[in-house]
């Protein structure tokens, strides 16, 4: 274990998570508490926390679950080491890196929303100047 364990409600604030979302990727798998309190709630650890900062980050670019799940898989026993041979390290590796490129690709398109949603606000807030009619000058 990684030192502290955290309740589910410490983990939510820290991740931004809801409660439920974080019990759902319990659910599915994704990240499971490491530990659980003698009355029975979730506790967990540095690493379940940035295993959730990895889910989050993964989201909004689409992502299914399934990918999630396999790019942590990879990850996982990446960072276990024991008993890979080269192969098996290269072949991790390179899941990784076409996650890596896969992440790249929606960074890009995502950047190009975000310039089209920005020039419209640019748009609008012209549209509104100009139609705004002019104080009065006082004397």
């Amino acid at each position: 274990m990684d030192g502290k364990l955290m309740q589910i409600g410490e983990v939510a604030a820290r991740t931004e998570l809801s409660l439920r979302t974080i019990r759902h990727y319990e659910e599915t798998g994704l990240v499971i508490p490491s530990a659980r309190s003698q009355g029975g709630f979730r506790l967990y650890t540095e690493t379940d926390v940035a295993r959730l900062m990895v889910i989050r980050r993964m989201k909004p670019l689409g992502f299914t679950l399934e990918q999630m799940r396999d790019l942590l898989d990879a990850t996982d026993r990446l960072d276990a080491a024991t008993g890979l041979d080269a192969d098996e390290r290269d072949a991790l590796l390179e899941r990784v890196r076409t996650y890596r490129q896969a992440a790249d690709e929606q960074v890009a398109k995502l950047r190009i929303q975000l310039a089209r949603a920005e020039d419209f606000a640019a748009t609008l807030s012209a549209r509104l100047e100009q139609s705004t009619p002019a104080a009065p000058a006082r004397n």
